[in-house]
């Protein structure tokens, strides 16, 4: 066997989502000399992590939109077969079909369909489409992963995560870095002019119906009835920013309402949060969560994120009604959570092991 052993890891556009940001922690953590890890994008990607792969010694492709069916399929099929590749792991979700035929095509011996997420009717095009596409995954894909209990059971069906064949690959964080942290809290409230006496409601993710930020607004309005001095302090962009604008200055709370906008520091936020809130229409297991549960916060989602969560003692789960989130907000109280399972070092020793079984194989 020849080290390092390379896996073509496909993502769709490069941005600072949840899923580039799991792969990242994992490439940071794993040891190179053993795995290396070649990336798969999008053309139109913005990429900020583009000159860290190349310092770790990576490489990246750039596909075409797999829009353009005939011309991805081509261009990857290529690229898999001239480096002869023995492992392709593809983020996509139901998405994966597409590099995962292409991988098939260039006869890939471990082709990895790892779905990341769940579906919700709130978005019905979309839910759709993965409905529809669910199924062609387990056709061309050899292996299942999945990024938790939830997840790994919508995508490839109770029975077949009750019989083993699904891999939890948890999305794991560096524990160290998310810590509570004094100097973060000062800084980041003092950039945002938010004093050390007011009660800072934190959420970190993209602004779209999936994290359901506009929910969170109209609680949080009820919210300043009783606490004036609260803030809610959005750490992210996206589709529905301009329409969650206009909603705050509708309710009248602009001043009492942070866009953040993204950031590369996102683990400093946690220490200026004093509860963290996800109230998702859908979810797999969100790493925002294992940040937060990191720092100790007192975090509140709603019933569409994983059970495992529960593991954090200072977790509620409830339902999207507008009088459990503002009762559990007001009563929110900073416990102790155990994040050994979610810790990166082990993780991705986990996973390196699987790797190379699966080249040895």
């Amino acid at each position: 066997m020849q080290y390092p052993i390379r896996v073509a890891q496909v993502l769709g556009n490069m941005n600072t989502g949840g899923v580039e940001s799991i792969v990242m922690n994992y490439y940071r953590a794993i040891d190179k000399t053993k795995v290396q890890f070649d990336f798969f994008l999008s053309k139109d990607s913005a990429f900020p992590q583009r000159e860290e792969i190349e310092n770790l010694g990576g490489r990246f492709y750039f596909l075409p939109s797999y829009t353009k069916i005939f011309k991805y399929q081509k261009t990857l099929k290529k690229i898999l077969k001239e480096n002869n590749y023995k492992i392709v792991h593809s983020h996509l979700s139901t998405m994966s079909i597409f590099p995962l035929f292409a991988a098939f095509r260039a006869n890939v011996p471990h082709r990895i369909c790892h779905n990341h997420s769940t579906a919700s009717w709130a978005e019905p095009k979309k839910t759709l489409l993965k409905y529809i596409l669910r199924p062609f995954n387990k056709i061309f894909s050899t292996d299942y992963f999945a990024c938790g209990e939830k997840a790994g059971i919508w995508m490839y069906k109770q029975k077949c995560f009750n019989n083993g064949s699904v891999y939890i690959m948890n999305n794991a964080v560096d524990t160290d870095i998310f810590k509570f942290n004094c100097q973060y809290r000062e800084e980041i409230r003092k950039e945002f002019n938010i004093n050390p006496n007011e009660f800072v409601i934190g959420n970190v993710g993209r602004l779209c119906i999936r994290k359901n930020q506009e929910f969170l607004i109209n609680v949080f309005k009820d919210i300043l009835k009783q606490k004036p001095n609260a803030k809610l302090l959005l750490v992210g962009n996206g589709e529905l920013e301009k329409k969650l604008r206009t909603q705050v200055s509708e309710l009248n709370i602009e001043n009492s309402v942070i866009f953040a906008g993204v950031r590369n520091d996102t683990n400093k936020f946690y220490s200026a949060f004093d509860v963290f809130c996800l109230p998702s229409n859908y979810e797999g297991l969100p790493v925002v969560v294992v940040e937060a549960a990191c720092a100790n916060l007192p975090i509140i989602v709603s019933q569409n994120v994983s059970d495992e969560l529960k593991c954090f003692s200072s977790l509620k789960k409830i339902n999207l009604v507008d009088k459990e989130w503002i009762n559990a907000i007001l009563s929110s109280k900073k416990r102790e959570n155990d994040v050994h399972k979610y810790d990166i070092k082990l993780a991705a020793k986990n996973l390196q092991s699987i790797y190379i079984n699966y080249a040895e194989s």
